[in-house]
């Protein structure tokens, strides 16, 4: 059950989240696209551990940097998500040709990425609390965008 949905990882930088990631696009049928350069190197025993042998699969594209994604990306809207997003993810208006971007574990993602996307969705959680894993947030809000978007 192939969708138009795609889901991006900015700049992973831990291999057994973009393992648990391309699993979650298997098996939904749902593209990723990695943006390097990655934290890890591909072949890393922990992204193949978690993935399995999804890796079979999944349809994923590498982007050598964010340039080369931004112009792969062209008819799609980008939708980001951040905790620093004012939209809750199950409020937002999601679109078959979307790209659904999570950042890096470490960092997020740059100020300048930030002003480059569509839109910004947030999970709401309790106060005080800093952020879910990036695995478990990415399948929250793909979850939520192939509800809406699914016939």
């Amino acid at each position: 059950m192939p969708h138009c949905l795609r889901l991006a990882l900015y700049q992973p930088d831990i291999p057994t989240n973009t393992g648990a990631m391309l699993r979650l696009g298997a098996c939904l049928g749902v593209p990723l696209d990695i943006i390097d350069p990655c934290g890890f190197i591909w072949d890393d025993k922990r992204l193949k551990r978690v993935a399995m042998d999804y890796m079979n699969h999944i349809a994923y594209t590498r982007h050598k940097n964010w340039e080369t994604f931004l112009e792969a990306r062209k008819g799609h809207r980008l939708v980001l998500l951040t905790t620093k997003g004012a939209t809750p993810y199950t409020t937002f208006t999601y679109s078959p040709n979307d790209i659904l971007m999570v950042g890096r574990e470490s960092a997020g993602v740059p100020d300048d990425i930030h002003d480059a996307v569509n839109a910004r969705v947030i999970i709401p959680m309790v106060p005080g609390l800093r952020s879910l894993n990036v695995a478990l947030s990415a399948a929250m809000v793909l979850g939520e965008a192939l509800r809406q978007t699914s016939t």
